[in-house]
């Protein structure tokens, strides 16, 4: 097979794509072969045995044929041992990983990815691996039954929870290839995708040092890309709609009622806390089904989200509630160029009912700003 792809399967991205086709298609053109033969043969015998004029006319009695039945018996044997041998070869070289294999953990959760390389970076909804490399996929499901599926690879393996599944493939072909969940999870099924990057082996390396918090990106920057990146936007909607889980719109600096009948602020503590421990305050109205983010986000992931633009465009709302000017307020942002500095975006949020004018209002902000700082 030369890898291209098909008007029915996609092009051949990995060392065994090429088997597996090459079984698909021996199985498709040998049914075709067998539908035609067999429609024909009827199509014969029943116009050369159709009724003719009024009545009808009787043959002889069926009378054995031994050389038929022995090759009609025969024959199909032989295919169908060859079949098993061809896709047990192509079974057990899928099945055996190669000694030289780079480990990726692969966790299946309600509705995303999760990808640890070696040395403890961490992506979701992205596979990221070297070109000409055997990658062993170690995976397990947090919740139910999902099932990891990359056709360009071939590569399709249930994922379970409590027990660890292996699956492996060595790239061929570089670029950006799709990644399914083709087990029905719930509500979010059809969004729990993914991509994997193939790169050489130099890029990947590079990739690999680079991961990590970049200090230069703002926190609202970085939680815009966090929100999308890991799969917030399954759960959770920015314009009030309501969804699995609550919405983002409007919610910081309000109190929320939870399921326990106890009322709670929206802030940072709140944030932070329903990423890490979800189950522990969960919202009336809505099934606790999110799953932690202990050990996926770090902490200045879990400041990005918080400090992302639907939290701003929160506290812009109370700004302008309290009469405090967008432009007073996004100058205020602005100053408090810190490190950490998403903890002071939502001071307003709280502080603009004891402010009494916009001169006073950003002098105030900041000595209470000042007095907050780690």
């Amino acid at each position: 097979m030369d890898g291209a792809g098909s008007l029915f399967l996609p092009p051949q991205a990995s060392t065994f794509a090429g088997d597996v086709d090459g079984l698909i298609y021996f199985l498709t053109y040998l049914s075709i072969f067998f539908m035609v033969l067999i429609f024909g043969v009827t199509l014969h015998f029943s116009i050369k045995y159709r009724r003719r004029g009024k009545r009808a006319q009787l043959t002889s009695g069926p009378s054995d044929n031994y050389a038929l039945e022995l090759t009609w018996t025969v024959i199909p044997t032989i295919i169908v041992l060859f079949i098993f041998v061809w896709g047990f070869k192509g079974y057990m070289k899928m099945s055996i990983v190669p000694a030289n294999a780079m480990e990726i953990k692969v966790t299946g959760q309600k509705w995303f990815w999760t990808f640890e390389y070696p040395g403890g970076v961490t992506t979701v909804n992205e596979l990221v691996a070297p070109i000409h490399k055997p990658v062993k996929l170690l995976m397990s499901s947090k919740d139910v039954i999902h099932s990891l599926f990359v056709p360009a690879f071939r590569v399709k393996l249930d994922v379970l929870p409590n027990r660890y599944m292996i699956a492996w493939f060595e790239a061929t072909m570089s670029g950006e290839f799709d990644l399914f969940c083709t087990e029905y999870c719930g509500k979010g099924h059809s969004e729990m995708l993914a991509k994997v990057k193939i790169m050489s082996q130099d890029e990947f390396e590079e990739w690999l040092a680079t991961q990590g918090f970049d200090p230069n990106m703002p926190p609202e920057e970085r939680g815009k890309e966090l929100f999308t990146k890991m799969a917030c936007n399954t759960c959770h909607s920015v314009d009030g709609s309501k969804n699995v889980g609550p919405t983002f719109k409007g919610v910081f600096g309000t109190q929320e009622e939870l399921a326990s009948g106890e009322s709670i602020l929206v802030d940072e503590n709140y944030m932070r806390e329903s990423m890490l421990l979800p189950q522990a305050k969960v919202v009336k109205g809505f099934d606790p089904v999110m799953p932690t983010f202990e050990g996926i986000l770090k902490d200045q992931d879990i400041d990005g989200v918080d400090a992302s633009p639907h939290m701003l465009a929160a506290c812009r709302e109370k700004a302008a509630e309290r009469g405090l000017s967008p432009t007073l307020f996004q100058q205020f942002v602005q100053e408090l160029d810190l490190p950490r500095s998403y903890r002071f975006v939502f001071i307003p949020a709280g502080s603009f009912g004891l402010l009494a004018g916009e001169d006073d209002a950003l002098e105030s902000l900041r000595r209470l700003s000042a007095h907050m700082l780690p």
